[in-house]
Parts: C-alpha cells; sequence; structure tokens
C-alpha cells in the first residue's frame, strides 16, 4: 500500500500492530535519517530504540543496548512532531504574540493535538534515572569583563550506572529583535554511578548573548535573560541573570 498515516506506511502500521496484540514484549528498532510522526506509536510500543543509519557493526551496538549490556544515553539532536500539522517545529522556536495557556481558547494552540512536540529536543532516555537540583548562579548580573558561573547537582536515582547529557539553554526575555524562546549554548556528558551525585558548572559569557541585530551589526543588548538547565529542552530548571553596562 502507498498509503501513510502518521507518516509511516500503512502496510507497516498494520504489522507493528499485529505484532504488539500479541502480548509478547516487545522494542521497537527506528531506522530513520530525519525525525517520524510516530505518536501511535510512542503510545502502543513499551519501549522505542532511535539508531538512525549506523554503519556495518550496528548490529552488535544495537544488540548491546537490547540486552543490557549497554546502557543507552543518546539524546536527540532534532524535535519529534506529533503530526505533521505541528511542522515546523524545533526548540529554538521565535515566541509568538499570543503564548500558549491552556485555559485560555485565545491563544496559539491546537484543538485536536497537544502544543508540545512528542519528542522534544534533547530528550533521550536510558536504564537509570537522573534527577537535576540546587541550580545556583554566581551573581545576577553579567558584565563584559565578568563571566557568570552556573552550577547544578545531578543525580543518578536509578540502581544502574550511566551517563547523562548536561544541557545549558539562554533565553533574552527582550530584544530589539523576538529571540528564541531557548538556544542551546553548552552542555557536559557525565557518568554517574547509582545514587551518586555530581556539580557540573557551566561558564556563560557575554558572547554567548550575541546575536545578529537589526542593522546586522553582532553583540548583545542591556537586559533580563533565563538560563535553563536539565536533560532535556523541556524538562529543566530555571535562573534569572541581568546583562548590564554598556550595550554592544
Amino acid at each position: 500500500s502507498n498509503n501513510y498515516r502518521n507518516g509511516v506506511r500503512v502496510v507497516g502500521n498494520v504489522f507493528a500492530e499485529a505484532i504488539l496484540k500479541t502480548g509478547k514484549p516487545v522494542v521497537v528498532v527506528l531506522m530513520n535519517g530525519r525525525p517520524l510522526t510516530i505518536d501511535w506509536l510512542d503510545a502502543a510500543a513499551p519501549a522505542i530504540l532511535e539508531t538512525w543509519f549506523l554503519g556495518t557493526t550496528s548490529g552488535d551496538a544495537i544488540a548491546d543496548v537490547l540486552f543490557g549490556d549497554y546502557n543507552p544515553s543518546g539524546k536527540l539532536p532534532v524535535t519529534f512532531p506529533r503530526n505533521v500539522g505541528q511542522i515546523p517545529i524545533y526548540h529554538s522556536a521565535l515566541p509568538t504574540g499570543r503564548p500558549f495557556k491552556a485555559e485560555d481558547k485565545y491563544t496559539t494552540k491546537y484543538l485536536d493535538v497537544p502544543n508540545e512536540p512528542l519528542y522534544v529536543f534533547g530528550h533521550g532516555l536510558s536504564y537509570t534515572t537522573f534527577a537535576y537540583s540546587d541550580l545556583t548562579l554566581s551573581a545576577n548580573r553579567i558584565l563584559p569583563s565578568e563571566p557568570l558561573t552556573v552550577t547544578v547537582t545531578v543525580t543518578n536515582t536509578g540502581s544502574r550506572a550511566g551517563e547523562d547529557v548536561v544541557q545549558l539553554y539562554l533565553r533574552d526575555r527582550i530584544g530589539s529583535l523576538s529571540r528564541p524562546l531557548r538556544e542551546l549554548k553548552g552542555f557536559e556528558k557525565i557518568s554517574l554511578e547509582p545514587g551518586e551525585s555530581r556539580q557540573v558548572t557551566f561558564a556563560i559569557t557575554i558572547d554567548q548573548l550575541s546575536f545578529h541585530k537589526e542593522d546586522l551589526s553582532f553583540g548583545w543588548e542591556l537586559g533580563e535573560f533565563e538560563v535553563h538547565v536539565g536533560g532535556n529542552s523541556r524538562d529543566t530548571l530555571m535562573g534569572l541573570f541581568e546583562a548590564v553596562g554598556s550595550r554592544q
């Protein structure tokens, strides 16, 4: 069949649904080169492994993950939509004139699906879990000559050793041009034993606040900024700081 539903050929859906109905333990292995719309599969399958298009030893790598010999730690470098009607969808989108509010119908939202994507940018699970706490900033303002230090505590709350990619995002709340809701500005991969905690530190410089302005000059502006740190672009801890000094 050449008919498609949610971006997947119908014949593939029927086959997958039949396997899932057997009651046997099932892991869906995706081999694709771009985001997919798999909302129905996400709801039905107990586990999904994204493998992209790997090389000649991909079979060994996939088997190691499926049998638990390796604890996966990959994070999505793209956003997976729930359906094609959400496209384009990405973490660094610009804010709308009517920000989403669930209780207010006169805001930017869909009537038939949630506003959020199926899998956000930076999403990725493993055989253990991680908790983020104690986000602290070295100061509540940043100067051209004084970088700002952001520290967060990451704890392995599961029963297996694992790795997580700690991600740093920034948002310029008000700019001369509309600025993205979040921009990835740094990341660090750490390894933790069960129950182990570690502090992760990022340095924010004034250059990281800069962008190409209306006159095409590259620089930063005075104002308030949000800093977000977490395991993906959505589930983060937030802090605030202000850029002060001479405008560049």
